[in-house]
């Protein structure tokens, strides 16, 4: 169920969001209002109290949200340079392998023109449906067998070979990386944590003796408005490769058109 949420438009997701805490602010204030307070009989020199509560619950809340959402930005930084150097390291790769002698050199650039492209249209639609691709492992395996079957006969080959597979055991890395990567998302204690303290922060919003309802109803939804927003940019940026926000294949387009495209 997460997943088709996950892959909802923005414009969607965005206004769901704030405008769902938005509404229980305003349901909850006028029960409150209407229910409880009276009942309780809470006066003005409560609210003192009461406000000294909200920003224990809001400072705690707020450092356990703000924790959360530099991590969130962090991974999907990390994601998209693990991207990134991927695809340098194939370009490095073949532009390696370029200078092998024949036939070995043209099985070679087959062989990483096929993974690019499997990477580009199989791959990437997997990913972006949080699922791990498995089929770049025959690819690599094929270009592997091939690059170690190589006997290099001079001096110069010798070093050429040993830069390749340096450059060939950086590009597995990144590439382990990325898979790795596909799955990634908060648990959902964490996002349980989100929502409910979310939900506890607006509620002891409520808790204040205001003659003037249209202001106490003002100030709670600019509250709740701003925490749905925070919880909007969590919610885009958890899953790296999925949602409008999601990281494309573009780094590895760009090398097979510059590099390899026939």
């Amino acid at each position: 169920m997460l997943g088709a949420i996950v892959e909802l438009p923005l414009w969607v997701t965005g206004p769901a969001i704030v405008g769902g805490l938005c509404l229980y602010a305003l349901a909850g204030l006028w029960f409150v209002r209407r229910r409880v307070l009276p009942r309780m009989g809470i006066q003005k020199e409560d609210s003192e109290f009461s406000g000294s509560m909200v920003q224990a619950v809001m400072v705690f809340y707020g450092l356990a949200v703000a924790l959360i959402a530099v991590n969130v930005w962090q991974t999907h930084s990390d994601v998209a340079k693990t991207i990134s150097q991927e695809a340098t390291d194939v370009a490095a790769l073949y532009r390696d392998v370029s200078s092998y002698p024949e036939p070995i050199r043209s099985r070679l650039q087959n062989h990483l023109r096929s993974y690019l492209d499997y990477v580009i249209h199989e791959a990437w639609p997997r990913q972006r449906m949080g699922q791990v691709p498995a089929g770049g492992v025959e690819l690599m395996n094929q270009f592997q067998a091939t690059l170690t079957g190589f006997e290099p006969g001079t001096e110069g080959q010798r070093l050429l070979h040993g830069e390749t597979l340096r450059a060939y055991n950086e590009m597995i890395q990144s590439r382990r990386l990325r898979l790795d990567a596909a799955g990634t998302h908060l648990p959902a204690i964490l996002w349980f944590i989100i929502l409910a303290g979310a939900l506890i922060g607006i509620s002891s919003s409520f808790f204040f003796k205001i003659e003037d309802g249209r202001v106490h109803g003002i100030q709670v939804v600019l509250l709740a408005a701003f925490i749905g927003l925070v919880i909007f940019m969590t919610f885009a940026l958890d899953r790296p490769f999925q949602g409008d926000l999601g990281l494309g294949p573009e780094p590895y387009q760009l090398v097979y058109d510059h590099l390899m495209k026939p």
